[in-house]
This record gives structure tokens, C-alpha cells and sequence, in this order.
């Protein structure tokens, strides 16, 4: 079971909001959160409202000022906490849309799908096992998304558009 709370402003002052689950829209527990507190478990962050906008992994740990860490000017809006999976991870990678163009099934992190599969960017996908993190360029940097188990024909549906995604990561037992 993960738990985190949220403060409204930064360095972990004024109202909180103590949070063990998926929480949608925190607007009617706080009128915004600038810092928290993550005492086990990971959370995604997100910066608009059910689960839209930018995107933030949070491990355990503290942290004092979004702004300055994320660059998240208006604070975190809502947050899914991510299960821990244990087992094998698997997820097929596509090149185009709607599952097409060049595939590939992962079953490890990718620090550069360029160098390991000739591949130029990554446009659908369809997770089968595990929790895992897609990042816009290699070495794990830049915007990120969360990818649950399912299938995910187009990222533009996600609120992702114009994003390439060009490294992959598992979500471990890390947390």
C-alpha cells in the first residue's frame, strides 16, 4: 500500500491532503499542492485534472518545491498510485499508430530504441505485463508517461500529441 501527502505550499507548509489511492481531482481537498511527502509506494503526479498534462514518477522521499523540481507552475492536480507488480514484464512496441509499422516485444528496459531497434520513434503500444515508464528521448530523460496494462492505439488520445517516445522503462520493486 503506497501513501502520500500533499501540502499546499512549498517546503511542506499550510493545509495537507494525505492521499493511499488514485485521486482524480484534489481540487476539493486542496486549492493546490506545491510540495509532498511520499512515505511508501510510487505515485505518477500529474498536473491537470483526471490524469492529464505532465506527468512526475515519485518514489519515496521528500519533496519541497514542484516548481523548481518539475517545472509544474500550478502545482499537482491528481495522482495514481502504481501497484507493484511481481512477475515477468512484456510489452510490444510499435512504430506507427494503431499498432502499426515496425514492432518489437520488450521485456527489459530500453535506454535508446534508435540504437537497439532501428526504430525512429514509438507511436502505439500494448502492455501485457508489469508497470512501465515511456520517456521523450533516450537515456530515460525528458516528459514521461505511465503505461498500465492495456492497449494503447494512439498517444495523441492521451493528451500526449506531438510526442515521440524514444526510451522505456519497468517499474520495479523500487519504490
Amino acid at each position: 500500500m503506497g501513501k502520500i501527502t500533499f501540502y499546499e505550499e512549498k517546503n511542506f507548509q499550510g493545509r495537507s491532503y494525505e492521499c493511499m489511492s488514485d485521486c482524480s481531482d484534489m481540487s476539493s481537498y486542496l486549492s493546490r499542492s506545491q510540495s509532498c511527502r511520499v512515505e511508501s509506494g510510487c505515485f505518477m503526479v500529474y498536473d491537470r485534472n483526471s490524469y492529464m498534462g505532465n506527468q512526475y514518477f515519485m518514489k519515496r522521499g521528500e519533496y519541497s518545491d514542484f516548481t523548481n523540481m518539475m517545472g509544474m507552475s500550478n502545482g499537482i492536480r491528481s495522482c495514481r498510485m502504481i501497484p507493484m507488480h511481481r512477475g515477468q514484464f512484456r510489452m510490444k512496441i510499435y512504430e506507427k499508430e494503431n499498432f502499426g509499422g515496425q514492432s518489437h516485444e520488450m521485456m527489459e528496459d530500453c535506454d535508446n530504441i534508435m540504437e537497439r531497434y532501428r526504430m525512429n520513434e514509438c507511436q502505439s503500444c500494448n502492455v501485457m505485463d508489469g508497470h512501465w515508464l515511456m520517456y521523450e528521448q533516450p537515456q530515460f530523460r525528458g516528459k514521461m508517461m505511465y503505461m498500465r496494462p492495456g492497449e494503447y492505439r494512439n498517444f495523441m488520445d492521451m493528451g500526449m500529441s506531438g510526442m515521440k517516445f524514444m526510451s522505456m522503462r519497468r517499474i520495479m520493486d523500487m519504490c
